[in-house]
């Protein structure tokens, strides 16, 4: 059988990598778009955004907190079958993980309620819950199929860091969370606050749990955005300006700079004119004006007052719209060894314009691959734990 995990391809003389497969084994092409800037000419100012947002992105937290069954979708063991067979049906016929598509992961009955939810994530709630993936059961590779198996259906799958790893790991490798300027939180135990990550979708399967913490905050932006408009509209104008700075990490390509200049929320570019948010984690970038500051304690709060918070549990897995959701994780503390850490296998997956996502004011907003990580040539890779 083919391996699952391609190694990182070697690097060139001119400092590019160049991919160490066939083409072939990346249906939906070598590279993602990456980070890149706005297109600072199509940035609508804060006097075109609506002064409230409704529709069904709209919602609050009491909406669902005691209604699970409204967000929470339990596989029925006719769906647990026809993933277990599409997933034995991959594994047997060898192809690589960065290899599959709905193609090759075919579910003749299952597909017809994930694309209903494709479309309530792009353009409703834009979250779901599914419960009891038999993970202990089937083990990290064919959890890792199924899993990426379903996110063919919801999107194409980016790169989250300059690994070019398209199958991420949430877990706590023993970095220093204080060295915001290099290490990705996601790779420590510490707290995440309220973002949003550079996919149209984010998805998490939970293979290990924490002793205690690591657990999951979301919130509708727009719900945010209407309370700001009530409550600081000052904050709101702030975060609709081009003044923020998102720190790269050092995850460029040749000749990139380290840092982007970018507002948090957007008003689309044409479409329907809803307001999209885009909001990464912290680094070491230019200092923040006292009204920045102010900003962001601001958001951060009121996120906090307003979330749905939920525990995702062993063969549990989360989708989220980057869109128009914001999420954040509490801080955690695994078990003694020898048992395993928390672990969750993450996924950034893109929507295009022409298969219904965003129009988002950047050059790459119809591209297949619109957004994720990518520095050089690096090719995806799919391994099946972190490294």
């Amino acid at each position: 059988m083919a391996p699952v995990v391609y190694e990182s391809a070697p690097v060139s003389g001119s400092g590019t990598q160049k991919p160490s497969a066939p083409l072939s084994l990346f249906p939906d092409g070598l590279k993602t778009t990456g980070q890149h800037p706005p297109l600072y000419d199509q940035i609508k100012p804060f006097s075109e955004f609506p002064k409230e947002i409704t529709g069904p992105t709209v919602w609050k937290a009491e909406d669902y907190k005691d209604c699970p069954e409204k967000w929470t979708h339990w596989f029925t063991d006719e769906e647990i079958a026809e993933l277990s067979a599409a997933a034995d049906a991959f594994i047997a016929a060898g192809t690589p993980l960065t290899g599959i598509t709905k193609a090759l992961f075919p579910l003749p009955t299952f597909s017809a309620f994930l694309h209903e939810l494709h479309d309530e994530l792009l353009d409703g709630r834009g979250f779901i819950l599914f419960k009891g993936l038999p993970v202990q059961q089937w083990g990290n590779h064919k959890s890792a199929v199924a899993y990426m198996g379903i996110g063919t259906y919801l999107g194409y799958f980016v790169s989250q860091n300059g690994r070019g790893h398209v199958l991420g790991h949430v877990k706590d490798l023993g970095e220093d969370s204080g060295k915001i300027d290099k290490v990705r939180i996601y790779r420590t135990n510490a707290r995440q606050f309220f973002h949003t990550d550079d996919g149209d979708v984010v998805g998490l399967l939970c293979v290990a749990k924490a002793l205690e913490g690591g657990e999951s905050d979301i919130i509708s932006s727009h719900h945010v955005y209407n309370v700001l408009a009530k409550e600081r509209p000052d904050v709101l104008e702030t975060l609709t300006q081009p003044i923020w700075y998102v720190d790269r990490k050092g995850e460029t390509s040749i000749g990139q700079e380290e840092y982007i200049r970018a507002s948090i929320m957007y008003l689309e570019n044409g479409g329907k004119g809803r307001v999209y948010t885009k909001f990464s984690d912290a680094g070491i970038i230019p200092p923040l004006s006292p009204a920045q500051i102010e900003a962001m304690n601001v958001l951060e709060e009121t996120c906090l007052r307003l979330s749905l918070h939920m525990i995702l549990d062993v063969g549990d897995i989360q989708f989220l719209s980057n869109s128009q959701v914001l999420h954040a994780r509490t801080a955690y503390k695994d078990y003694p060894p020898p048992a395993p850490r928390r672990h969750l296998m993450r996924l950034w997956l893109a929507t295009p314009e022409s298969e219904g996502g965003w129009k988002i004011p950047f050059w790459d907003s119809d591209e297949k691959k619109r957004g994720g990580i990518q520095v050089n040539d690096q090719p995806p890779v799919a391994p099946l734990d972190a490294e």
